[in-house]
């Protein structure tokens, strides 16, 4: 279970050291072979397990291959997907159109999210953020999923 919140630099060719605190799951769940590929709904990118990706792309895959937002979306995210590997630092290297996409930097910020991570350019992070803690809560009925969520 991937959580918290970590403001990183990348090096000079992209790569971004992945906190220590995850390392060792990462080894555990997958050896450090890992998939990025972007958000298809926000500037940032989606580092999974390579586990966990095989079960998303088997998922696009079996999408209705004449569906137009099914297309748009296995093109968006398994066109982007790129392998990539943990080296003996901890570093992954992101790929120059990634962090193009992601407007990647220097500073980032990487988020938790269960089963993945969330890489951020951390101006765009820290703006995105603050946007949503003062949304304006009545967006309508909650979804079913969420309305049994006792926080």
């Amino acid at each position: 279970m991937f959580r918290g919140v970590s403001t990183l630099n990348l090096d000079s060719k992209g790569r971004l050291a992945v906190p220590t605190r995850y390392r060792e799951a990462l080894a555990r769940e997958c050896e450090g072979r890992l998939v990025l590929t972007i958000n298809h709904s926000e500037r940032c990118l989606w580092l999974y397990p390579l586990p966990e990706w095989e079960q998303i792309e088997r998922k696009l895959v079996a999408l209705p291959s004449l569906d137009k937002s099914a297309e748009r979306l296995k093109r968006i995210l398994m066109g982007h997907a790129t392998d990539c590997e943990l080296d003996a630092n901890g570093r992954v290297l992101i790929a120059p159109p990634l962090r193009e996409f992601a407007t990647l930097e220097k500073r980032a910020v990487l988020i938790g999210q269960g089963n993945k991570f969330e890489i951020w350019e951390e101006a765009h992070w820290n703006a995105r953020r603050d946007e949503w803690l003062t949304q304006e809560t009545d967006e309508g009925p909650l979804p079913v999923e969420l309305e049994s969520l006792s926080l």
